[in-house]
């Protein structure tokens, strides 16, 4: 297997995960909404079919000729249920198109906290979406490695808990997050397409254990480029403003699954197949 059409590239997730495809010699064409934005990250390394996943007909384009496909698909923080989501609608599209190409498996990106959806009596539509796309891919009949992956050690530089020279957290993070980095990621997911040996779940955790508070606090001692500092949000507040905007629910919502998800270490399957996570957290914060 050495074509590969991924969707979501130029993302925080999708790039490390391209790059490594990319430097195992892979053929890999990408589906993008602002080409010239995927030329300054990728160069002329990899082939760009400009289109969004409304359109049936770029969706074709990108997957004529591909062995796999992977997806880094995600809810925006801005929208709401009733929105073109890029996980149900988009998904929809995707799948038709993959079962009308050549190719073969299908790699996707989904999460381990939402599996927290229906504990505590939590609801939310984001994670009923993210539920539903695994069991749409897995009802698909193309073969399938379906990634659940911890927290990533880039939500602390470029992701959610990051916002400026601050740190964002609200409430209390109960239970440690095996943090894992772009980049092991990648390898993992690339691996499991260089096996291609059927259907997989795979859970993606790295060696270290932290609580958000605690990895927070790791990466401030430990970060010297710049001062950055940990900021506190009252949950309640992000609550109440969650009711009149969306990404404000977002937030709360996300927050409150990540803060009380009961992680424990899953990997050991993931790590026998696909390999152990190299980068840990300390390491991460002194190359970024």
């Amino acid at each position: 297997m050495k074509k590969i059409a991924i969707i979501g590239a130029t993302g925080m997730l999708g790039q490390p995960v391209t790059k490594e495809f990319i430097n195992a010699g892979f053929d890999v064409t990408l589906l993008v909404r602002d080409i010239n934005k995927a030329k300054q990250i990728f160069g002329s390394t990899v082939r760009l079919v400009e289109g969004d996943l409304k359109d049936s007909n770029k969706l074709r384009q990108s997957l004529d000729g591909q062995d796999g496909l992977y997806l880094n698909l995600s809810v925006e923080q801005k929208s709401g249920k009733t929105d073109f989501q890029p996980e149900r609608d988009g998904l929809d599209n995707i799948l038709e198109a993959a079962k009308n190409s050549t190719v073969k498996r299908i790699g996707y990106l989904s999460s381990l906290v939402h599996l927290y959806q229906g504990q505590n009596g939590f609801d939310w539509w984001a994670f009923d979406i993210k539920q539903k796309a695994v069991t749409k891919i897995k009802n698909s009949g193309l073969t399938y490695s379906i990634f659940y992956p911890s927290t990533f050690m880039e939500s602390f530089d470029k992701g959610a808990y990051r916002q400026g020279n601050n740190i964002v957290l609200a409430g209390t993070s109960k239970h440690k997050m095996f943090l894992i980095s772009g980049s092991d990621y990648g390898k993992q997911v690339v691996k499991a397409f260089q096996l291609d040996n059927g259907n997989h779940d795979y859970v993606v955790q790295g060696q270290d254990g932290y609580t958000a508070d605690e990895a927070a606090k790791f990466y401030v001692d430990n970060y010297t480029k710049k001062k950055v500092k940990i900021m506190k949000a009252p949950v309640g507040l992000l609550k109440f403003f969650g009711k009149f905007t969306n990404k404000f629910n977002y937030g709360a919502n996300i927050i409150e699954a990540l803060n009380n998800y009961p992680e424990k270490f899953e990997a050991e399957k993931t790590w026998q197949d696909l390999g152990k996570p190299q980068v840990k957290f300390i390491d991460y914060i002194k190359k970024n």
